[in-house]
């Protein structure tokens, strides 16, 4: 008899506990407990619910668990005792004892902590304000180091806390370790990743003597956010100027950026020109897409003198060391774009082509009806003014200006036979007008040209399968074999203008790579002369399964033009150029990229390189870079001086907390090293630390010795992960 009561109790019981979770599922709340010795108390009378031996409370986007807790889901109150945790969006607050309403958000606790990285707070006495939503603690403590014993910290006799927006400190002193530093009346820091900061980097440099670069960054909200630099050289004198980054939305995205520098040493960085003492540069950019199909972007890049960039921003100088002005606005349709391009001369010392504007309309390939055939277009018109760089106020050449008004137009047949052979006739026509040139080194007169162009492109792929084959070694499960050869012929007949008839705006530059030969993807209009030539390329592809992905073990290509009427500027094969790819395992790669002169049977470039990445302990790259000096009055293509050097990074990771890299460029030809950095980095637990000598020797024989010192806290990283290693000049400001 007892035991039959206590199985119609349990049934009761479990009646009364589904009745309830029905209950909570239509008011919105879930009430869980979160193990087997866990069980929820309804009170359906009173809309009151109990949990012990831990429990899981969720209403919206609030979430609470604890060990016991009591809930009244008609007022949204919830008392917590025993290892309590509230989360609400990203932030998280926890105590032993707390008193939280999910609908006002009121929450109150004796002892607390919270966190929303990179800022966490703990104190005493918190209490919510309900109609501002804040919440105010006494005897507070601030700090970005997660840990229960930070190494820097605020404390505050008294703080405000708006979740998700700022923490607000009175009365608060800086703490290193237990050493009070620094004393604040009001301290205030906003939350999450865009918070204002401050970066220091010290150190020495020939050129410089020793030096203080220091910036701070000031987030105004999410639109704008600046960033103030303030640097100090103690042989050039102080510089500074804001970077203002902006952004809003469709209307346009950009950076401003200002730099002024009173240099009290301008001759140490003069390389042969006159640079003033007073040195500035500025850079704009904007980009905005108000439509979906229009995007407008623009780009000013000045300087004040030749060298300003090169020597106080050396990153950006190597990654484009003759920046260009323009504006452009682009706007297409399914089968057409028009683009309006506007460039400039700011800087007197580069050699620019201005275009005052130049407006193309671009017909994308598109099916002419019902029939086989595709139609494709570019016409473009402006005025343009070929200026040449202008040295101590000395032109290199004498400039010239002319309007010029192009149409292009192609028909395609594209078709493929047998299910694999892919073959693509065409022909096509341009017609391009000139007026008469304009200015000191103008020799034109009005002048018209007419282009025909015929050819064909044909290509197929081939490819083999080997599902069984295995090589643990080498990392192979399968393998798949893609061969893809391609034959493109051009063939142009001497135009009615050639090229030495006609201003040069859009000519051929100088190039490693070779250009391409059809139309319009060969855009140098002004340079346009006969051909008759066939492109042969050979592309082999070998694969294999890594991981449970498809993952390339080889990727070779080659590729060379037959010029079947080479003109007198050319020989009957152009160079033949071999780029090859290798992964033998996943943390080794192979590159070799060469060009091979037929005719002399010389080597023309060679870039090798390797790279080796087994583990996150060490890695190694090494590349061999050559290339064997080319002039020529004829071929624009020729780049003058070559280059034959190498260069090698070697990185390694003593432990957890210390690391170094080494750094190394070698010029073969004057046997010399040109470039040698050292770093070693230190993880500080709440920081981070490297200190880096850069010996570089410049083409003069001086050396110029660089000693800096980069620290960053983690919670506001001065780059992100790798970036010292794609751009290792971070690590010294430059």
């Amino acid at each position: 008899m007892t035991r039959a009561r206590i199985i119609f109790g349990s049934l009761l019981c479990s009646l009364g506990l589904t009745l309830a979770l029905r209950a909570q599922q239509l008011s919105g709340w879930e009430i869980e407990a979160l193990s087997d010795q866990g069980g929820v108390v309804y009170d359906f009378q009173h809309g009151i619910a109990t949990a012990t031996n831990g429990v899981l409370v969720r209403y919206g986007p609030a979430v609470l668990t604890a060990d016991s807790v009591t809930v009244n889901q008609e007022t949204g109150e919830v008392i917590a005792d025993g290892k309590v945790r509230v989360q609400r969006d990203n932030q998280v607050w926890a105590s032993e004892h707390i008193r939280y309403n999910f609908l006002t958000r009121q929450l109150e606790a004796q002892q607390f902590r919270t966190g929303m990285s990179p800022l966490f707070v703990a104190g005493e006495g918190l209490h919510g304000e309900i109609t501002n939503r804040y919440y105010v603690a006494t005897n507070a403590v601030v700090t970005t180091d997660d840990i229960e014993d930070p190494v820097y910290k605020l404390k505050a006799r008294r703080v405000r806390i708006l979740p998700g927006n700022t923490v607000e400190a009175r009365d608060a002193v800086l703490y290193l370790g237990d050493v009070p530093v620094f004393y604040f009346p009001y301290y205030s820091r906003k939350i999450g990743p865009r918070m204002n900061h401050f970066n220091f980097l010290p150190g020495y440099r020939t050129s410089f003597g020793a030096y203080l670069l220091s910036s701070y960054h000031w987030y105004l909200n999410d639109e704008l956010d600046t960033e103030l630099h303030v640097d100090y050289r103690q042989r050039r004198g102080v510089g500074l100027g804001p970077d203002i980054n902006y952004n809003y939305g469709k209307w346009g995205e950009g950076t401003f950026k200002f730099y002024y520098l009173h240099d009290e040493d301008p001759d140490n960085d003069a390389r042969g020109a006159n640079i003033p003492a007073d040195r500035e540069r500025i850079y704009f950019s904007y980009l905005a897409q108000p439509l979906t199909n229009l995007s407008i972007r623009s780009m000013v890049r000045q300087q004040g003198d030749t060298n300003i960039v090169r020597t106080f921003f050396e990153r950006e100088y190597r990654e484009n060391p003759q920046p260009s002005t323009y504006v452009e606005a682009n706007k297409f349709w399914d089968n057409f774009s028009l683009d309006a391009y506007v460039q400039p001369r700011v800087n007197d010392f580069l050699e620019t082509v201005e275009r005052l504007p130049d407006v193309r309309l671009t017909g994308y390939q598109q099916q002419l009806g019902a029939t086989p055939l595709y139609y494709g277009s570019e016409s473009s018109v402006g005025y343009y003014r070929r200026l040449f760089a202008e040295t101590n106020s000395m032109p290199t050449g004498i400039d010239y200006a002319a309007a010029r008004a192009d149409t292009y137009h192609q028909i395609t047949l594209p078709y493929t036979f047998f299910s694999w052979l892919n073959v693509a006739p065409r022909v096509g026509g341009r017609f391009t007008y000139y007026s008469d040139a304009s200015g000191p080194g103008a020799t034109w007169d009005e002048e018209s040209r007419g282009v025909f162009n015929t050819g064909a492109e044909v290509s197929f792929k081939a490819s083999r399968i080997w599902p069984t084959v295995e090589n643990r070694f080498f990392q192979v499960d399968g393998l798949r074999h893609i061969l893809q050869p391609s034959f493109n012929y051009v063939y142009v007949p001497t135009p009615s203008a050639t090229p030495n008839q006609l201003p040069q705006f859009d000519y051929v530059l100088p190039s490693l790579r070779l250009l391409p030969i059809d139309f319009p993807d060969y855009n140098a209009i002004d340079s346009i002369d006969s051909e008759n030539v066939l492109r042969l390329g050979l592309r082999n592809k070998l694969q294999t399964k890594r991981d449970g992905k498809v993952a390339n073990l080889l990727n070779w290509d080659l590729y060379t033009d037959w010029r079947l009427d080479p003109r007198s500027d050319q020989t009957r094969f152009a160079d033949v150029y071999s780029d090859l790819v290798l992964w033998p395992w996943s943390w080794l790669r192979l590159e070799s990229l060469t060009r091979c002169d037929p005719e002399d049977k010389q080597l023309r470039m060679a870039f090798e390189s390797v790279t080796l990445q087994p583990n996150n302990v060490w890695s190694w790259s090494f590349a061999y870079f050559y290339l064997r000096d080319y002039y020529s009055a004829t071929d624009p293509t020729a780049w003058g001086q070559g280059n034959d050097n190498f260069s090698s990074t070697i990185f390694y990771r003593f432990d957890d907390n210390w690391g170094f890299r080494l750094t190394h460029r070698y010029d073969i030809r004057e046997s010399r090293l040109t470039e040698q950095a050292y770093s070693i980095y230190r993880d500080l637990r709440s920081w981070t630390a490297a200190l880096t000598l850069r010996l570089r020797e410049d083409q003069s024989g001086e050396d110029d010795v660089t000693v800096a010192f980069v620290f960053s806290i983690k919670a506001f990283p001065r780059f992100g992960v790798g970036g010292d290693a794609s751009t290792p000049r971070m690590l010294w400001g430059g």
